[in-house]
């Protein structure tokens, strides 16, 4: 299953919004708001990608959320590594 670069540009742009309004009291297990829940949001848009792929994403995009400006870069690799060239 080939994921569109819009889905990616969607993950990223969810992931920003979650760093934005994340704080680190949030629970990582509680029913409330939570760090999993807000990287399962930020994963939506590529739903369907490889299971190893996913992981990546998923410990990259936890990252970001909890420290972006240490790991943006690491998240915006694995992106331009995992997504379509851009049309012409």
């Amino acid at each position: 299953m080939m994921i569109q670069q819009e889905q990616f540009d969607d993950l990223l742009s969810r992931t920003a919004l979650a760093a934005l309004f994340y704080y680190p009291e949030i629970a990582v297990d509680d029913d409330g708001p939570n760090l999993q829940n807000d990287i399962a949001y930020c994963l939506e848009p590529v739903v369907g990608i490889a299971d190893e792929d996913a992981e990546q994403l998923r410990v990259a995009i936890g990252r970001v959320i909890t420290n972006p400006t240490a790991h943006r870069s690491e998240l915006l690799s694995l992106v331009i590594e995992l997504a379509p060239p851009p049309a012409e």
